[in-house]
Order: C-alpha cells, then sequence, then structure tokens
C-alpha cells in the first residue's frame, strides 16, 4: 500500500479513538448511584468574570458512595459554587454550612435509571455517527488517491480496511454501551 494511503488508514484509526474516548469520558458525567468526583466534571463557576470549571475553584471529594463535598479554595466562592451545581441541572441538591457545600446524591428510582439508560444510549449513539463520518472522511481521501493515479485495486483494499475499523469501534461502542447500561441498572 502506498504512504498515503496508509496515512488516511492511520487517520481514520486514530479519529475513531478519539470518538471512543469521548464517549468514555461522556460515560463518566452518567451517574450509576455512586458518589464520584467526575459527576461535577461538567460543572462551570463564575470566578471573577470566566466559566472555570469547578475543579479549578475547589476540592472535591466522595467520603462515601452517597455524598459528594465541595471544599472552595476561597470562601467567597460557596454562593457561585452552589448556584452552579443547581444550573448545571444534574438533579442534586447542594447544601452550603459555610464551609463546604455536602451533596447527598439520592438513590436513584426505577424511572431515573431508565433515563439515563436513554442517555447512555443517545451518547452512544452519537459516538456511532462519529465513528460513521470519520468512516465517510477517509472513504472520500482514498477515492482522491484513486483520481491521484492508486492502484484502483489498492483503494479497494483501503476502503475494505476502513470498514473493518469502523465495524470493530461500533462494536467496541456496542460493548461500553452494555457495560454502562448494566452498571446503571444494578441496584
Amino acid at each position: 500500500m502506498t504512504e498515503e494511503i496508509n496515512f488516511i488508514l492511520d487517520s481514520a484509526k486514530e479519529a475513531m479513538n478519539g470518538s471512543i474516548a469521548h464517549l468514555e469520558k461522556e460515560f463518566l458525567n452518567i451517574r450509576a448511584g455512586k458518589a464520584s468526583p467526575q459527576m461535577l466534571g461538567g460543572v462551570f463557576v463564575d470566578y471573577y468574570g470566566s466559566q472555570t470549571p469547578i475543579s479549578q475553584v475547589a476540592n472535591i471529594n466522595a467520603p462515601d458512595a452517597r455524598t459528594l463535598t465541595v471544599t472552595p479554595w476561597e470562601k467567597n466562592m460557596l454562593g457561585p459554587i452552589e448556584k452552579a451545581i443547581m444550573i448545571a441541572n444534574l438533579g442534586l441538591n447542594p447544601m452550603n454550612n459555610g464551609e463546604n457545600i455536602i451533596i447527598n446524591i439520592p438513590a436513584l428510582t426505577e424511572e431515573r435509571r431508565r433515563d439515563l439508560v436513554k442517555q447512555a444510549k443517545h451518547e452512544a449513539e452519537e459516538a456511532k455517527i462519529g465513528i460513521r463520518n470519520h468512516r465517510k472522511d477517509a472513504n472520500t481521501d482514498i477515492k482522491k488517491e484513486e483520481k491521484n493515479g492508486t492502484a484502483e485495486d489498492i483503494c479497494k483494499k483501503a476502503e475494505d480496511d476502513v470498514q473493518k475499523l469502523t465495524d470493530t469501534f461500533i462494536k467496541k461502542i456496542e460493548e461500553l454501551l452494555a457495560v454502562k447500561e448494566a452498571e446503571i441498572m444494578k441496584v
């Protein structure tokens, strides 16, 4: 195979790996009933006029499976952090005790678990769409190489390789989704 074709395949594989990494990160934000500092990963606080990730203005701990504590590095940040957690719409109810913010993680109801599974399936579908887009981009690049004089059989084999890559990554997404679904539904 030509160097260009190998580059296209490597780029496609790298992009698909990026989609998987993004999906794993999104799955961390979907809580499965256990308190985890990553649950607040998407929360941004108004820190002197700029939106800053909560992890950069406070220390987040999970002292037990049902509690999160958020200890700001500056006392005057208690209010804005509490407000940011509420605005983030995570279904959490922060309590400010003057020193830090305590968040009790409620046990998940059956309905909430189903909603979280739906959310996980949505994220998995988004990842699959990303994988398919990377496949389309790679195939487009391969077609350009064919027009530029690369042998037709080499390009056909490259397209087959891209499809095999796509199938492998879609299967990996399905596996990740199955694990996350089991984690969410486990009582």
